[in-house]
């Protein structure tokens, strides 16, 4: 029973520091959460700095991928009149997937929407090879593959990459 003053007196002390300690942390909250987000921007800007030149080289790749894998391109690159029209696809297909395994860690730094126009100019030009090469007999030449490769891309009513050219663009500028 002696104890009871000395034990009231303890937790009276001790309501009155964790009150004193609940104040000062709602006094200091504002100031740390302030200091956490001014760390948070700054640590942001850092990673940009050093992550920008990344991704413009990135941006870069992807438009030399496109331009190569254009038909127009492509068929300029690979011009010799002694091709056969298989031989010639077989060298368009390996040429698309060479530049396409080449280029397929840039959609790391690029966004999700620029892979997918990449994905799809790539399967649209192995498509478009590939129907041109089923309507052509088997004796056919390059040369005929190419004019017949180069028609459709000329009838088709808009081009797809220079359309695919023109979104990265704007996702570009959209960046800065």
């Amino acid at each position: 029973m002696t104890y009871f003053p000395y034990l009231l007196d303890i937790i009276k002390y001790t309501i009155a520091g964790l009150g004193v300690v609940w104040i000062a942390f709602y006094l200091l909250k504002p100031y740390l959460d302030r200091n956490e987000s001014i760390q948070l921007v700054e640590l942001k800007k850092t990673i940009s700095s050093q992550t920008l030149p990344l991704r413009l080289q990135a941006y870069e790749r992807v438009v030399l991928f496109i331009e190569r894998i254009n038909p127009v391109n492509m068929l300029v690159r690979m011009n010799n009149p002694d091709y056969s029209a298989a031989e010639l696809y077989m060298l368009i297909v390996a040429e698309l997937r060479n530049e396409y395994q080449h280029n397929v860690t840039q959609q790391i730094y690029v966004s999700p929407a620029t892979w997918a126009i990449v994905k799809r100019l790539k399967d649209e030009t192995l498509g478009l090879v590939n129907n041109a090469i089923k309507d052509l007999p088997e004796s056919a030449t390059g040369l005929e593959l190419s004019r017949l490769v180069l028609t459709q891309i000329s009838n088709s009513e808009n081009n797809p990459y220079d359309a695919g050219l023109a979104l990265i663009r704007q996702e570009l500028e959209q960046l800065f």
